[in-house]
């Protein structure tokens, strides 16, 4: 049974998890974070010392046992550090998305019912302060950064070193009920609540124990190898489950080293000068990846321009089966080896990249060609597959066996079986304990004997016994004609394009597939200035003929390939406009981690979809946008649509 596993006694919560790596490691590196350009450090015991000392500060003011407390911010070590803190004092951490609004915010706190928010900077603290005028529970905020906060009311807003010297003024009052709250969890106490992005509606909160999370982290760490040894870059949103595994889970129980970045605008620099060995990355990632590299080489020499085009070509043809370990020849493994010298290792020491041992991309489906692309210069980038509600982990590539078409086989202790209407499911100790105050919603999701619905149709290949994710089960439709829809697929083979940043295909239950595109300002723009092609916005520039030109060809390659495939060649676009502006979460086109909200974009540009199925080739429209200070405007444009060639499977074929 998956429910089976039994976490060794010092390892049934983070708070003991943080107390053995402070035993085991000592002065190891535990985290880092760089400030003012240099990298900080804390060993292990300093980071445990760190924990108490806020957790008594909790206490003191008056926490109690199952209490929520929000923890907003971008990546910062006191922060991770103030999570684990909640826990020893017997507190429940909510992470919050640090990009969201004051709406979006307000509900996952009053959802939440949570009373107490520890929070970054100024700009969280005026979050919190609106916040407070419509969520009566949230009574009290923490800051780390005072920068701008010194006029502020103080009555319920104090920085996070008064309240450690508050919890130090009363520590002999507070500090035997500190180890007698470590010592008493276990692994059925709730971990922390994690809200889901929320594609189709309010987020649910996740509740997730401590044996969901800690017993997943201990068999995925295992899977992969992973050791206090390896380090990661932690720079994806804290609230978000991802990065709560692998930052917080897997990271305490290997007691390997975290390190957080300056800010998002150095993440890349900050990655090549740390040079981590494991790495994760969402597909989005990975994408912008080539589409820098592509730019960059657009820009090179012509020398190093046909040397890049010659290496590639020949990683593309041996790559992946060298990095698989077969056997190649003698002749080609050479070359590929001068490649690594020239090309390859360069190219991922540039990008930070070249020390990773272990890299996994997940999220959302990722496109075959993109994966392929770093696999083939020795990037061990696998896939894995997994959901807020499973601690992530479901699936994961085993080493030499990574297929691009996959996501892997079962996570140890998971167990997969698909429905008889396609949908995958699982069960495993990482399986969700509930959704937060929603316990229809569980007894949706979660049935009586532990198995949870994905939400996602796939299937086992036969050929590698490996899980094949076809799109998500309520996207997945069938075309006019019978034939089978899955925008995903196609959306992805269409972002591989560098030009291409976003793509919204529909067509489920019409004659054809048409498409919304978003081009990528950076790509196109290099290209457009290349080409001597002015331009002043994003608007501009999506507009101009030579741009749907371009997009235009884009678009017929994809549709070349699509008529090679059997199951899909009828998703072919037929038509397709570039949107005036880029798909935005403040806008709610997309969710916080960056997913296509499909039905909120149909239901808001619901003029552009039913211009693409009529013969109109021009259509005027008005979209209200959300500025960053929050301020709501709107936009106006004539966009133009074209019509795309496409291919007869049977023709193509042959």
């Amino acid at each position: 049974m998956t429910d089976a596993v039994t976490l060794p006694a010092d390892a049934q919560s983070f708070p003991k998890l943080l107390c053995r790596n402070a035993k085991l490691f000592q002065q190891d590196i535990g985290y880092r974070e760089k400030e003012f350009g240099i990298w900080q450090s804390w060993t292990w015991s300093k980071a445990e010392q760190s924990a108490r000392q806020t957790a008594l500060g909790l206490l003191a003011m008056g926490l109690q046992p199952g209490e929520k407390v929000a923890i907003v911010g971008s990546n910062r070590v006191e922060l991770y550090l103030s999570m684990i803190a909640v826990q020893m004092a017997s507190g429940i951490p909510v992470p919050c998305y640090h990009d969201s609004g004051v709406a979006e915010m307000s509900y996952v706190m009053g959802h939440s019912g949570a009373r107490i928010a520890i929070v970054e900077d100024q700009e969280q603290v005026d979050k919190c302060i609106e916040i407070q005028q419509t969520v009566p529970s949230l009574q009290e905020v923490v800051y780390l950064n005072p920068r701008g906060l010194r006029k502020y009311d103080h009555k319920h807003l104090k920085s996070l070193e008064t309240l450690r010297e508050i919890g130090q003024a009363h520590r002999e009052e507070w500090a035997s009920r500190l180890d007698q709250n470590i010592s008493a969890q276990v692994e059925d106490d709730t971990c922390v609540i994690l809200y889901t992005s929320g594609t189709t509606g309010n987020p649910k909160g996740v509740v997730l124990t401590n044996k969901n999370v800690i017993a997943t982290a201990k068999s995925s760490s295992e899977f992969d190898g992973l050791t206090h040894k390896d380090s990661m870059l932690a720079y994806l949103p804290m609230a978000w489950v991802g990065d709560f595994i692998f930052s917080m889970g897997q990271c305490l129980w290997c007691g390997f080293s975290i390190n957080c970045p300056e800010s998002a605008e150095t993440m890349q620099s900050d990655l090549r000068e740390i040079g981590p060995t494991y790495f994760f990355a969402p597909p989005r990632y990975y994408e912008s990846l080539l589409t820098n590299i592509s730019v960059r080489i657009e820009d090179a020499g012509k020398f190093k321009r046909g040397l890049y085009n010659h290496f590639m070509k020949l990683a593309g043809e041996v790559g992946e089966d060298i990095l698989n370990g077969k056997d190649v020849g003698f002749g080609k493994r050479f070359q590929y080896w001068l490649g690594g010298f020239f090309i390859y290792g360069p190219l991922l020491d540039t990008i930070g990249l070249r020390r990773v041992r272990v890299g996994y991309t997940a999220g959302e489906a990722v496109g075959a060609e993109l994966f392929g692309y770093f696999r083939s210069m020795g990037l061990n980038l696998k896939q894995l597959y997994g959901q807020t509600e499973a601690a992530v982990f479901i699936t994961q590539h085993p080493h030499n066996a990574v297929y691009t078409d996959t996501v892997g086989v079962a996570t140890p202790g998971v167990e997969l079986k698909i429905s008889e209407g396609g949908e995958v499911l699982y069960r495993s100790p990482g399986a969700f304990k509930e959704y937060y105050n929603n316990p229809e919603a569980t007894e949706e999701t979660k049935s009586s004997d532990g198995w949870v619905s994905t939400g996602d149709a796939g299937f086992i290949d036969e050929r590698n016994g490996q899980l094949r994710i076809i799109d998500r089960a309520k996207d997945v439709g069938k075309l006019a004609g019978g034939s089978l829809f899955a925008p995903k697929y196609v959306e992805n083979k269409l972002k591989f394009y560098p030009n291409i940043l976003e793509a919204v295909v529909f067509g489920n239950g019409r004659d054809h597939c048409n498409a919304f595109i978003n081009i990528d300002l950076t790509a196109v723009g290099n290209w457009a200035e290349r080409n001597y092609i002015a331009y002043s916005s994003y608007q501009e520039l999506a507009a101009h003929p030579k741009v749907y030109e371009m997009i235009k060809s884009e678009i017929e390659s994809v549709n070349a390939t699509l008529a090679e495939d059997p199951m899909l060649s009828a998703c072919q676009v037929h038509r397709f406009l570039i949107l005036h502006k880029e798909l935005d979460a403040d806008d709610g086109e997309l969710t916080r981690t960056r997913k296509v909200r499909r039905r909120i974009i149909e239901q808001k540009f619901h003029d552009l979809v039913d211009a693409l199925y009529s013969d109109v080739s021009r259509i005027k429209t008005t979209t209200e946008v959300t500025y960053e200070d929050g301020r709501k405007g709107s936009i106006s444009a004539e966009l133009v649509i074209e019509n795309v060639k496409t291919f007869d499977r049977k023709a193509k074929s042959a």
